[in-house]
């Protein structure tokens, strides 16, 4: 009677055993989503961020690429397309400004002179990041539709810069 209830015993086990092994690659696809949607709502914001977050949890160097350009491209078309609205709504709430004075140029405008656009789009894009990129943009009534695209293009070239860089840096560990 006892060699009976064991063997009850060891075929439970064998049975439970049996369907949490089968049941371990389903809870792991919801962490690798959650760690890819962490990596692309960073680089929303910075890209500097996201890159060495995606490494840290082990996801590959493609699915990093991947993850931080959408999220790059996102940031900039909030940025691109809110920005204005961001600004119309604190003008509501800035006083007037009743003197302006003649200023020499400040370093911003002598950058915008010299590059245009490509130089806001691209440098501004890989030094500041895209959303102070367009907020520039946006303080100097660009078209946002060539800035949005050159920002993106940015994105991409500091997405796959700066990706490469991680993967081969971590390959010398």
């Amino acid at each position: 009677m006892a060699r009976g209830n064991n063997d009850k015993k060891s075929r439970y086990k064998k049975v439970t055993g049996f369907f949490i092994f089968l049941s371990l690659p389903l809870l792991t696809i919801p962490v690798m989503i959650y760690k890819i949607f962490t990596v692309a709502g960073l680089a929303t914001f910075e890209i500097y961020a996201a890159i060495p977050t995606g490494f840290a949890f082990g996801l590959s160097p493609w699915l990093i690429f991947v993850a931080s350009l959408i999220g790059g491209i996102l940031g900039v078309f909030v940025a691109a397309f809110l920005g204005e609205k961001i600004e119309a709504f604190l003008a509501r709430y800035r006083k007037p400004k009743t003197v302006i004075k003649e200023k020499k140029p400040n370093l911003a405008h002598k950058l915008w002179d010299r590059f245009g656009i490509v130089g806001l789009g691209l440098v501004g894009t890989m030094t500041v990041g895209a959303p102070v990129s367009i907020a520039v943009g946006v303080g100097f009534n660009v078209n946002m539709h060539r800035l949005a695209a050159w920002c993106c293009l940015g994105v991409l070239i500091r997405c796959a810069v700066f990706t490469t860089i991680g993967h081969f840096g971590m390959k010398l560990f």
